[in-house]
C-alpha cells in the first residue's frame, strides 16, 4: 500500500492553488499539481460556509476515507487539494466518493490499468 502525506502548511496549499489545475463538480473542487516526490500529498479544505465544526469534520473524514480506499488508483507524485462545496453538506459517503473519483478521471490522474468503481 502506498503511503500518502497530508498538506498542512499554508504555503503548500497556496502553491497548489497558483500552479495547479482545478476542476469542479457539484460537491467538490480538486486542484492537482505534480510535486516531484515519490508519493502523493493530500490537502482538504472545508470552509465555515459549509456548516458548523461537526459538519466540516464529517466531510473531511469522508473525503480522506474516499482517498484512502482508492489510493492505489491514483498516479504517484501529485499534490492534491480537495475543497468541499456547500452542496456537499449532508451527502453520503457514496456521493462524496463518486464526486471525488469523477474529478480524478477528469484530471487524468487515475491509473489507466485499474478498473474504476463508482
Amino acid at each position: 500500500m502506498k503511503y500518502s502525506e497530508s498538506l498542512k502548511k499554508n504555503r503548500d496549499f497556496q502553491t497548489v492553488y497558483k500552479e495547479g489545475k482545478s476542476l469542479a463538480n457539484r460537491y467538490l473542487v480538486l486542484y492537482v499539481r505534480e510535486n516531484g516526490l515519490a508519493g502523493n500529498r493530500l490537502g482538504i479544505s472545508v470552509s465555515k460556509k459549509v456548516g458548523n465544526s461537526i459538519v466540516r469534520h464529517r466531510l473531511t473524514r469522508l473525503i480522506r476515507e474516499s482517498y484512502r480506499l482508492q489510493e492505489e488508483m491514483f498516479n504517484s507524485g501529485l499534490d492534491m487539494v480537495v475543497i468541499a462545496r456547500v452542496n456537499a453538506r449532508g451527502r453520503t459517503y457514496r456521493e462524496i466518493n463518486s464526486a471525488f473519483m469523477h474529478l480524478g478521471k477528469l484530471h487524468g490522474v487515475l491509473n489507466k490499468d485499474e478498473n474504476t468503481i463508482d
